[in-house]
C-alpha cells in the first residue's frame, strides 16, 4: 500500500528531482564518470558528503548558480543573511573506530577470502583509524567550509565582502567542540585566501547555549537522550527482518557464522564505506558487503535514529531548539528595523554547528514532516519520505536566510544546501517577511526555552 504523500512532500520530491537531476533513492550519475564514488553513496545520511547532494561540485567545487536567488519580485537587494552550518567532514568518534577495530579484526582472522575485494580487505587494507582521532574535522572538512565561505560569498557579494568583514559587519558563532571551532577558523580562511587578505585578525565567538542547546535542555537529556525507550522504534527496527536479511547476507559474504555478524558491525562495515569516500575520496572494498536495497535499509535504521532524536519523534526535541530560533528572528527583525535607517549593523552571521543543531531547527520550523510517523514497520511505505537526512544535513549542511528589501517591503528566501526551499504552508520563493512572522507567531510569542526545558516529575513519556 503506497501511502498518502503530504503537499509539502510533493514538493519537496519535484524540488529535489529539478535540481539535481535524480530522485532520494536512485544512484548519483555522476557514479558513471567517477568510479570512485560508490553506488550506494546517496544512502549515507549524516555521514555523507556534500557533494552527493549537490553533484555539480564534483566537475566544479566553486561552481555557483545565482539564478536561483531570484525573489520573484521587483526592485529586491539583500540587506542580512543569517548561515547556521554544520561543521565539516570529520573522522569517525572513538565509539565507532572500536566498532571497526572488532569488524576487522574478525574479517582478518574468520572471514573467507573467495572474493578479490575480500581479499583486498584481508592482504591490503590496513585500519588506520585511530582513538585520538575522536571526531576531528579532517582536511576534507577544512575543504568544505572553505569551499562553501568562497560560494556564499559569490553568491552574496554585496553582503560577503572584503569591507564587511573589515569593518566587523560579519559575526562568526561556533559550537566549542574542536571540529565547529576548526569549520569556522577554515570559513574565515577561505575568506581571506578569496580577498586575498591576510592583516584582517579574525575571531569568533563559542556559544553553546545557541549552537549545543540540545545540551542545556534537562527536559531532552532525561526524557529522550538518557532515555532508551524514547528511541524504541530503533531498536525494534535493529531486530527487523530489514535488519536480520543485510546480516546473513553479510555472513554469507565473509562465510563466518550468522551470531558473529552483529547489527553493530553491520554498520562498522557501513560506516567504513562511507568515511573512505568522505575523508579520502575512495570506493573502498568495504562497500562490496553492500547493495542498494542493504543501503536503505541502514539509511532508515539512520533516519529513524534522527527522526526519535532530533526530529519529529518527541516534541521536545524541536522544542529545544527555541533559543536558536529566537536568535535568528531577533537577527532578522534587527535588520529589518536597521533598514529603515539605511544601514545594517551586522550583515552576515556565520553559525557553525552539528547535525543536532540543524535538525530540531527544522523540524520546530516544520520542514520535512511527512504525515505519517517514521517507526520500526513502515520502511516500505516510507520510501518517499522527506525525513531523509542523506539529502538533509550532510557533513557541511547549512540553512541560510535572506532578507531582502525589496519595492514591496521586505521579503526572506530559505536555501538548504544551497537550494530555495519555500518555507512550509507558504506558497512563494521569498514571501513578505511579515508573512513569514505571522506563518511562525505561536512560536515567536512562546517556544519559550526555560520553559520547554524544565524537568517535569513525574517525567512520563507521553509527554515528551
Amino acid at each position: 500500500m503506497t501511502p498518502t504523500l503530504s503537499k509539502q512532500s510533493v514538493l519537496f520530491r519535484t524540488f529535489s528531482l529539478a535540481l539535481t537531476g535524480f530522485s532520494f533513492y536512485s544512484v548519483s550519475s555522476a557514479k558513471d564518470v567517477n568510479s570512485n564514488i560508490p553506488a550506494i553513496a546517496n544512502y549515507f545520511g549524516t555521514k555523507g558528503r556534500y557533494e552527493e547532494v549537490n553533484p555539480h561540485l564534483l566537475d566544479d567545487i566553486l561552481s555557483v548558480n545565482k539564478s536561483i536567488l531570484k525573489p520573484g519580485c521587483t526592485g529586491c537587494t539583500a540587506v542580512h543573511v543569517t548561515a547556521i552550518i554544520r561543521h565539516g567532514t570529520r573522522f569517525p568518534t572513538s565509539k565507532n573506530i572500536r566498532r571497526m577495530q572488532r569488524l576487522y579484526d574478525l574479517v582478518l582472522n574468520e572471514a573467507v577470502a573467495t572474493d578479490t575485494w575480500l581479499n583486498d580487505i584481508k592482504t591490503k587494507w590496513h585500519m588506520w583509524y585511530t582513538d585520538d582521532m575522536d571526531g576531528k574535522l579532517v582536511k576534507k572538512g577544512r575543504d568544505d567550509h572553505r569551499h562553501l565561505a568562497v560560494r556564499l560569498a559569490t553568491l552574496f557579494p554585496s553582503l560577503i565582502s572584503e569591507e564587511n568583514l573589515r569593518n566587523g559587519r560579519i559575526r562568526f558563532i561556533t559550537s566549542s567542540k574542536h571540529r565547529c571551532v576548526d569549520s569556522v577558523v577554515a570559513f574565515q580562511e577561505g575568506l581571506l585566501n578569496l580577498w586575498k587578505v591576510a592583516e584582517v585578525g579574525l575571531g569568533h565567538k563559542i556559544n553553546d547555549e545557541l549552537m549545543r542547546f540540545f545540551d542545556q535542555c534537562q527536559r531532552f537529556i532525561e526524557g529522550v537522550e538518557n532515555n532508551k525507550t524514547a528511541l524504541e522504534q530503533v531498536y525494534l527496527f535493529k531486530d527487523s527482518a530489514e535488519m536480520k536479511r543485510v546480516q546473513m547476507k553479510m555472513a554469507d559474504q565473509l562465510q563466518v557464522p550468522y551470531s558473529h555478524i552483529t547489527t553493530d558491525l553491520v554498520e562498522a562495515a557501513f560506516f567504513l564505506c562511507s568515511y573512505e569516500l568522505a575523508i579520502k575520496s575512495l570506493n573502498s572494498p568495504w562497500c562490496n558487503l553492500f547493495d542498494e536495497t542493504d543501503a536503505q535499509v541502514l539509511e532508515y535504521k539512520n533516519d529513524l535514529k534522527q527522526y526519535w532524536k532530533r526530529g519529529y519523534g518527541h516534541d521536545i526535541n524541536r522544542k529545544s531548539s527555541c533559543t536558536l530560533f529566537h536568535d535568528l528572528f531577533n537577527r532578522l527583525d534587527r535588520a529589518a528595523h536597521e533598514i529603515r535607517f539605511g544601514h545594517v549593523s551586522e550583515a552576515v552571521t556565520i553559525q557553525v554547528g552539528h547535525a543536532e543543531t540543524l535538525l530540531p531547527l527544522l523540524a520546530l520550523m516544520g520542514f520535512f514532516r511527512d504525515e505519517m510517523p517514521l517507526t520500526a514497520d513502515n520502511l516500505d511505505m516510507q520510501r518517499g519520505r522527506t525525513f531523509c537526512t542523506s539529502r538533509i544535513v550532510p557533513y557541511a549542511a547549512n540553512l541560510v536566510f535572506v532578507l531582502y528589501d525589496c519595492s514591496e517591503g521586505l521579503r526572506l528566501q530559505f536555501l538548504l544546501n544551497e537550494k530555495p526551499l519555500n518555507f512550509p504552508n507558504i506558497n512563494h520563493s521569498a514571501p513578505l517577511y511579515g508573512t513569514v512572522r505571522e506563518a511562525y507567531g505561536e512560536l515567536l510569542h512562546g517556544c519559550n526555552f526555560e520553559k520547554e526545558c524544565e524537568l517535569h516529575i513525574p517525567n512520563h513519556a507521553n509527554e515528551l
